[in-house]
């Protein structure tokens, strides 16, 4: 199929697994042809740099999704928790929980959490050079996340293996096309988790020091911005959403960045060689692999995007991994280069939904894949990776590697 072919031919609504797999042709064929491409429903689909930038900075671009999700999710918990949760909400109510979430990640709290971080890069490094042979994801890029926002949350050990599958199943519901047993498992894992987090939000109250573990729930229990508190209701959502925000994409950020790596020998070599590439090796993961792939707006004036005026009521859909590969940005933008200057990349977006955890982030990122790839020089893949089969977040189910 010829680019023009491409380019016409999609709609973000009929997606399969074929574009899941590989979706980077047809975002080459969209920025050179269509790169403001309207969808059957009417909703744009953005695939250059610039035009994601002006979404992510521009005053008449919302984040409400209550019409969309009623739309998508009906009533139920899937809608009840998008559209209580941080993200997909506007201010006021966005800045008065993202104060509150904010004050886990000051530089000082962040110090603090190195340690941890690398005490369990440690214990999971020594348990894989045991084992020699290993899927990375649930041994080492799930584990690592899964800990740090266990401590953050006060999450007890039995529960903990629950996460990922409830983050999975919770993100998954976010696709653009969803079966209704994707649907039904999204429902019931926003409710499973959310009776955990009552309870654990209910012994909190009953014990306001408490132990160190916990301590953005406690401060989302007992804080207060201009005097308002966060519901029960919305203290349980903006939990969950802490739990997908920095759990599953974290995940996929080492895995991704993993897979990388050695998909392209010679750059891992470069970072075994150079270890203080590390820092602009990540930033490189999160350019070429972003974790999520598409995010969403709806402009509440009229704004124009690529010579092309866009009405207000315009529901459009921002193509993150199609920008952090455009040529207008990024020279070669398809080759990887750990040493990449500038590398200005839109996987954390921008304007005031950046991501609350971006440094945290990076610090697991660089602690995680730096120091497995100096730990296993021999470190490589042991049999077929699988993706995640969903379009929205991009990541790996499975990652196998002998070391």
């Amino acid at each position: 199929m010829t680019n023009p072919e491409t380019a016409s031919s999609f709609d973000i609504n009929a997606i399969g697994p074929a574009f899941i797999r590989d979706p980077f042709p047809t975002f080459r064929a969209l920025r050179a042809e269509d790169p403001i491409h309207r969808n059957r429903d009417g909703s744009l689909f953005l695939t250059r740099y610039s035009d994601v930038m002006t979404c992510y900075q521009h005053p008449a671009m919302s984040s409400d999704k209550k019409v969309a999700f009623k739309k998508q999710f009906g009533d139920g918990a899937l809608y009840t928790h998008h559209t209580t949760s941080l993200v997909f909400n506007d201010p006021p109510y966005h800045t008065t929980v993202r104060k509150l979430l904010s004050s886990a990640f000051t530089p000082r709290k962040l110090k603090q959490m190195e340690p941890l971080i690398s005490g369990v890069i440690d214990r999971l490094l020594n348990r894989l050079a045991e084992e020699k042979e290993f899927d990375l994801i649930p041994s080492y890029a799930s584990a690592l996340p899964t800990e740090i926002i266990s401590f953050m949350l006060g999450i007890p050990e039995p529960y903990r293996h629950l996460l990922r599958p409830y983050s999975l199943k919770i993100l998954g519901a976010l696709d653009p096309v969803v079966a209704a047993d994707r649907l039904d498992a999204g429902h019931q894992a926003v409710e499973e988790f959310g009776a955990l987090l009552g309870e654990l939000i209910a012994k909190r109250r009953t014990d306001a020091g408490g132990a160190s573990d916990g301590e953005v729930l406690a401060g989302l229990i007992f804080g207060e911005t201009d005097g308002r508190r966060l519901t029960d209701v919305e203290l349980v959502q903006n939990c969950i959403f802490l739990l997908n925000a920095g759990h599953e994409t974290t995940t996929s950020m080492v895995g991704n960045g993993i897979g990388m790596l050695i998909q392209h020998p010679d750059q891992l070599r470069r970072l075994q060689q150079a270890p203080e590439m590390i820092d602009t090796a990540v930033e490189e993961i999160l350019r070429f692999a972003s974790p999520l792939q598409i995010g969403n707006r709806l402009t509440t004036a009229a704004v124009e995007l690529s010579g092309q005026r866009v009405p207000e009521g315009t529901y459009i859909h921002t193509s993150i991994a199609a920008a952090n590969r455009d040529p207008q940005e990024f020279d070669n933008p398809e080759q990887v280069d750990i040493g990449r200057r500038p590398n200005r990349h839109v996987a954390f977006a921008r304007g005031h939904h950046f991501c609350l955890g971006a440094t945290l982030a990076r610090m697991e990122g660089k602690i995680a894949i730096g120091r497995l790839v100096e730990r296993f020089p021999k470190l490589r893949e042991n049999g077929a990776a699988e993706l995640l089969p969903i379009a929205r977040f991009r990541g790996y189910s499975r990652l196998p590697v002998v070391v």
